[in-house]
């Protein structure tokens, strides 16, 4: 195995051709079987842990062992890349361009060294700059590991200790991720993020206009895109969470069941939304919250009745000083994922635009699938991994052409039995648990039941004997500790005085 002077100067070395294969996968996480790469190692010399650094484009595709790091007595050797998983080339060649040291995990197989971990050692190499130390590494391979494989084609060079907390804000940053990842991202915002980045690098436009493209460029590249292949939901796991969020409505549960089955055999979202009609306080929004919760995606959540302004939706045009992001494009900054739930609550709201234009024309290019636009981004904006959960009062009330995006179902009014049912088996428990109390320093007696039913029997929804479960555990929890009685069991005349 040839031997290298660690520090000769880059001019002096050999070039190479590229020598290794490369591998499209799509896998989530890197282990020995699904490696980052595996590197040439017949001698067996390197260890479980491997410092060095990785050669510039120009000097070949090799990794250079730093055996001396080990205290070993041994030289440095050069280790051929074999084969390289697709999404991380462009990471290694920029680890090599910018004589990067880092420590490699990984293990011995039957091909060679497979590279399962790369870590950044906090060691610069002749003062190069190491983005690493904020964190940009580990952001970068979490980044590469949650993106799709790019296209089998050659890709362009020239195209531009916490992950969890790392942001793409400045220039440098920005910059050195296109450069790791842009092979990643969809075609339409590769070339929209060079085009912004150049605005942001000019010094031919005025301060504004790069601190704009500079913002805009921020908000798209922390926005992990392109990852729409949806992991399989386990039904069971998902009639579970239903039955204890909602009593009874069991055509509801069986329509969200059959989407979730739909995605499992699919792999992807339906292409329709879902919307759920019915009177206030039957637990629409609590369905919607639900659903989220099974497919495991990220939610937000728009209260249509507060938005009377499409510019609210599609933001506000760079030309202005004071331009932001529209709601929409927010939501995808806040979630930091183009995988999203939209919540929107009150759509029967949606056609009553006080502004220049009419929120509810907005929402059909959201729901179409077709891409969303904002006017501070300009950039058509993937949305095949946005599901929409609406929920609204009045079916009269929506446009047609919006009724016409989602799969409809609407929610009858629970029956006095049913209500009954849902104050002593889930309204109730739920805010004892909540305050401390036990089941046993509470008790209700059949008579006082019927009071509460009595009281609430002309109104809709649940709301109305949640708020009363609310307002009788409260006051049970002042006369225990007021009182300093052991419990309180409330009849028929209590229950009215209190509540009346």
């Amino acid at each position: 195995m040839p031997v290298f002077d660690f520090n000769q100067k880059k001019e002096e070395a050999v070039k190479a051709e590229k020598t290794y294969e490369l591998v499209y996968s799509n896998e989530r996480e890197a282990n020995a079987e699904h490696p980052l790469m595996i590197l040439r190692d017949e001698d067996g010399v390197m260890k479980h842990h491997s410092e060095g650094m990785f050669e510039a484009p120009s000097k070949g595709t090799a990794f250079i062992y730093d055996g001396s790091s080990e205290m070993s007595g041994e030289k440095s050797t050069s280790h051929d890349i074999l084969c390289i998983d697709a999404r991380f080339e462009n990471l290694v060649k920029w680890l090599g361009e910018n004589h990067i040291m880092v420590r490699l995990s990984g293990q011995r197989s039957d091909r060679g060294y497979a590279v399962y971990k790369i870590l950044e050692t906090g060691v610069a190499v002749r003062g190069a700059k190491l983005s690493g130390e904020n964190g940009f590494l580990q952001f970068m391979i979490g980044r590469l590991l949650q993106s799709e494989a790019p296209s089998d084609t050659e890709v362009d060079l020239d195209e531009i200790e916490d992950a969890d907390n790392m942001r793409l804000t400045s220039i440098q940053s920005i910059t050195d991720y296109l450069q790791c990842a842009g092979s990643t991202l969809p075609d339409n915002i590769r070339l929209w993020a060079r085009r912004n980045l150049a605005v942001a690098k000019s010094t031919e436009v005025t301060p504004e206009e790069r601190r704009h493209a500079q913002r805009a460029l921020s908000i798209m590249l922390n926005i992990q895109w392109k990852n729409t292949d949806f992991q399989p939901i386990d039904p069971e796991m998902a009639k579970k969470i239903l039955d204890e969020e909602l009593y009874g409505l069991e055509n509801v549960k069986q329509r969200i069941i059959e989407t979730i089955i739909q995605i499992n055999r699919t792999h992807t979202l339906p292409a329709y939304g879902i919307l759920l009609i019915g009177p206030a306080g039957t637990g629409k929004s609590q369905i919607a919250y639900a659903v989220a919760k099974i497919l495991r995606m990220s939610w937000t959540t728009l209260e249509m009745s507060s938005i009377n302004d499409p510019e609210q939706l599609t933001g506000s045009s760079r030309i202005y000083a004071n331009a932001k992001p529209g709601l929409i494009m927010e939501a995808f900054a806040n979630a930091e994922s183009s995988n999203l739930v939209f919540i929107i609550n009150e759509l029967d709201k949606a056609s009553s635009g006080k502004g220049s234009g009419n929120p509810a024309d907005v929402l059909l290019t959201l729901l179409d699938n077709l891409g969303f636009t904002d006017n501070y981004v300009e950039c058509n904006i993937p949305t095949s991994g946005v599901y929409t959960i609406a929920t609204a009062n009045n079916k009269e009330d929506i446009s047609a052409p919006l009724m016409s995006r989602f799969a409809v179902i609407e929610l009858p009014d629970y029956t006095l039995e049913e209500k009954r049912v849902i104050f002593t088996k889930f309204a109730l428990p739920k805010v004892l648990s909540r305050i401390g109390l036990r089941s046993d320093e509470i008790m209700i007696s059949e008579e006082a039941l019927d009071e509460i039913m009595e009281i609430f029997k002309n109104t809709s929804g649940i709301r109305d004997i949640e708020q009363a479960a609310e307002h009788i555990a409260a006051n049970a929890l002042y006369r225990i500790e007021v009182n300093k009685v052991a419990s309180v069991k409330y009849d028929a005349a209590m229950i009215k005085e209190l509540l009346n």
